[in-house]
């Protein structure tokens, strides 16, 4: 029998990404922490809450990390985004959204798009909303209504768009069919302020977010040719590029929620007194504890791999196979430990001052947006069907 090498692999971090990690975590115990009862106790902040975050964004670095130092972004790769968004993962009320990660696909702008659109978003200046969810199209993008019809000069859209982030962005980045063809999807940019962009309605969800999610309708709205994001019927492309980065975006942010909430969770263990010693020397909590701790290890190596691997341009599909694993197995580990996290705490845990009840609502929509659990698991057994176990086994 052959020997084996004794070659090791070193999987600690560098001393850069620790220092990154570091400055991620103090940024948000520093800057987003002291607005999370702010938001929770007015469903949102304040236009001058809101500005003094976004300065100190800019002010510590943390503006457009996904995007290139060229369009004002900072440049990182997928594994130092993610170590970024693990640690603002933890704040509560989506305060995390402030810190501007503009949508991938606007690296694909033209020079006049990059100068109106992209440079100054990457410097927050402005901000986008991705719209692609309708009345009656949501994990099925095939059945997206919203169309652009060509007129001269430019197109014609009409449509709606649901569970938008539109209330912090001044311009759309609509998903819309040109001419009603359901083979040209495309992005284009809308200015939030023409004539027949309108908010319907602005619904009001579990969980208390930074800003509001209105649904929107666009009537005749007129747009020029040169608002084309990439090229006609690339729709498609440029959605599933940002999918990846959302998803591998989200998984962080749950493996950030997980910790903390495990975090309050266990120091609250050890001072709670009941039947003469600390709950935590209880089984029942102690093995919840332990539960809590493998899950998140075991999200947290899994994301820690793939971002490595985007990183080092893992092949798309590649990386949108595994991404979708990411998102699923990351979103429904902090549900659980969320969950688990209330349960310890008691009655305690269940009040709305305590962070890990905010935590246990605001991860539950990471189970639906981006990709439903049940989509990604599709993504997965298609990808199973096509290529084998090997996808996901084989590493």
């Amino acid at each position: 029998m052959g020997s084996v090498s004794s070659t090791s692999t070193n999987f600690a971090l560098s001393r850069e990404h620790e220092l990154l990690r570091e400055e991620s975590r103090k940024f948000t115990e520093e800057v987003l922490f002291p607005y999370e009862m702010e938001c929770e106790e007015n469903d949102g902040l304040s236009a001058e809450s809101i500005s003094a975050i976004t300065r100190a964004v800019v002010e510590w670095g943390f503006n457009a990390v996904n995007h290139s130092r060229e369009d004002w972004g900072q440049g990182y790769d997928a594994f130092e985004q993610m170590l970024l968004n693990e640690q603002v993962g933890k704040a509560t009320g989506a305060l995390w959204n402030l810190v501007n990660q503009p949508a991938s696909c606007l690296r694909f702008a033209t020079p006049e798009q990059r100068e109106e659109y992209l440079v100054p978003t990457c410097r927050a200046e402005r901000r986008e909303a991705y719209v692609i969810t309708e009345p009656g199209a949501g994990s099925d993008v095939r059945g997206v209504r919203t169309r652009a019809d060509r007129v001269d000069g430019g197109f014609r859209i009409n449509g709606e768009k649901w569970f938008t982030d539109a209330g912090g962005a001044d311009y759309l980045l609509v998903h819309a069919n040109v001419d009603g063809d359901p083979d040209k999807p495309t992005i284009l940019f809308v200015d939030k302020d023409l004539p027949g962009v309108r908010v319907k309605r602005e619904p009001k969800f579990t969980h208390h977010y930074v800003w509001g999610h209105p649904q929107l309708v666009l009537e005749n709205v007129e747009v020029g040719e040169d608002k084309v994001l990439g090229r006609i019927g690339e729709g498609f492309e440029l959605t599933k590029d940002w999918f990846v980065e959302a998803r591998l975006a989200i998984g962080a942010r749950c493996v950030g929620a997980a910790t903390r909430a495990t975090e309050v969770a266990n120091e609250f263990a050890a001072e709670r007194v009941q039947f003469g010693r600390p709950i935590r020397d209880h089984q029942a909590i102690e093995f919840m504890l332990a539960d809590m701790a493998v899950e998140i290890m075991a999200s947290k190596s899994m994301l820690y791999r793939v971002c490595w691997e985007v990183a080092h341009n893992l092949d798309l599909k590649l990386a949108h196979a595994r991404a979708a694993a990411v998102k699923l197995q990351a979103s429904e580990m902090a549900g659980r430990v969320c969950d688990k996290a209330v349960q310890i705490m008691g009655g305690r845990g269940y009040m709305r001052e305590n962070p890990v009840e905010r935590l246990w609502r605001d991860v539950r929509v990471d189970r639906i947006w981006e990709g439903t659990s049940e989509v990604q698991r599709m993504i997965v057994g298609g990808q199973i069907k096509k290529r084998g176990l090997g996808v996901y086994t084989g590493w």
